[in-house]
């Protein structure tokens, strides 16, 4: 899903055996603050899991996404059979590649929807809509529609996958550069093509894209007579490795995958308007990466970075917890890196980092219940609750 995974995957296959079994022993701490975060086994055996949602259905059901093409449900802590969504002949899953994101309607219960991001066979960027049966227990395979194609046939790397509706009820979909170290093709930079950017688009509407199943807003920055395409709400991102929105005040938070020396994280108050540059392939992090074409002015820097010291590489973005049992927790944005295994929290609205725990296993993904209560996933195969006893 980054870059961390481009030139290691036997390596990383071990590393993540070791890591399952050293993390369903027990919960994992190791804090360098006044509270710790442990990760709380809840079950095991998921094929390289990408995502954990939930529908906000009153079902208590946790649906994670596997990497191959499948969703598989959890259920007041147990793994249900079969699958929700099989859609492994379609997705084309080496390297990077693979089904990467799940987003239900915000009208899920009603309307049965939901869009799924995934790398189809050639590389190429899919956005779809299914729907399920009544029960919403299973996706119906003949409701397939997709909504948005764009082309990333060259480089299996960089492909983004994060999706998430905002309060205002439209899709937030966040797209990798495109591939290849420092964008070679400036796709960050450009706003005629989808690629290196946060997109915004509204499912309801009909007239947009090759397929003129969704519209696009016409409060988005560039709609209209507007220079750049008109899906586009932020740009200058090189692979947005999981966006998501605080529940309780509605800014959107990015997390941005680096390429060398520093993972960002990008904060959007719920009263932008979008726009917004955030520099890549010219800036990384806070700092120049291309020195001829950077100034640092002009353009958002973002409001938290990392280096790679200590074994960093690759941030896995999260969420701001909100939730009702771990009241150390409320109002910190929690967030880890895939190699380190660091875990962070950072205050929401805030700037400072505070490393709240070490441990083995490679999160991918985070995820919210419907409560809020906080979810991860590890690329060996493991969903654990997230709690800051």
């Amino acid at each position: 899903m980054n870059e961390r995974r481009r030139s290691r995957p036997a390596t990383l296959l071990l590393l993540g055996v070791i890591a399952s079994i050293m993390s369903m022993a027990a919960p994992m701490v190791v804090s360098s603050a006044s509270f710790s975060i442990s990760l709380s086994p809840v079950a095991s055996g998921f094929d390289a899991p990408t995502q954990v949602t939930s529908p906000h259905d009153s079902s208590d059901r946790l649906f994670v996404v596997e990497k191959r093409g499948t969703i598989r449900v959890v259920q007041h802590g147990h793994l249900l059979p079969g699958y929700f969504l099989d859609i492994r002949s379609k997705v084309s899953s080496d390297g990077e590649r693979g089904l990467l994101g799940l987003a239900f309607s915000p009208h899920f219960k009603t309307d049965h929807r939901l869009f799924v991001y995934y790398t189809r066979l050639g590389g190429d960027i899919v956005l779809a809509r299914y729907t399920t049966n009544a029960a919403r227990t299973k996706v119906v395979a003949s409701s397939y529609r997709p909504l948005m194609l764009i082309e990333h046939s060259a480089q299996n790397n960089h492909n983004g996958g994060a999706l998430a509706f905002g309060p205002n009820g439209y899709l937030y979909i966040g797209v990798g550069d495109g591939g290849g170290a420092g964008d070679p093709h400036n796709n960050g930079q450009n706003k005629s093509t989808l690629l290196g950017k946060i997109l915004r688009i509204n499912v309801n509407g009909t007239g947009g894209g090759r397929f003129h199943r969704y519209s696009v807003p016409g409060s988005n920055p560039f709609a209209g007579s507007r220079p750049g395409l008109g899906e586009i709400w932020a740009y200058g991102l090189r692979n947005p490795w999981r966006i998501s929105f605080d529940r309780a005040t509605g800014s959107l938070y990015i997390a941005d995958v680096g390429q060398d020396r520093y993972e960002e994280i990008d904060r959007e108050g719920v009263k932008s308007t979008g726009g917004r540059n955030y520099g890549w392939s010219y800036i990384e992090g806070k700092h120049c990466f291309k020195a001829g074409h950077c100034s640092l002015a002009g353009d958002y820097l973002p409001v938290a970075e990392y280096t790679h010291a200590g074994g960093n590489c690759a941030i896995t973005g999260g969420y701001v917890y909100r939730g009702p049992t771990q009241a150390k927790l409320v109002g910190q944005y929690v967030f880890a890196d895939w190699c380190s295994g660091n875990i962070w929290t950072m205050a929401a609205g805030g700037a400072a980092l505070t490393v709240r725990a070490t441990v083995s296993a490679h999160i991918t993904s985070f995820g919210e219940a419907q409560n809020g209560e906080l979810y991860a996933v590890s690329s060996s195969g493991s969903l654990f609750r997230v709690l800051a006893p």
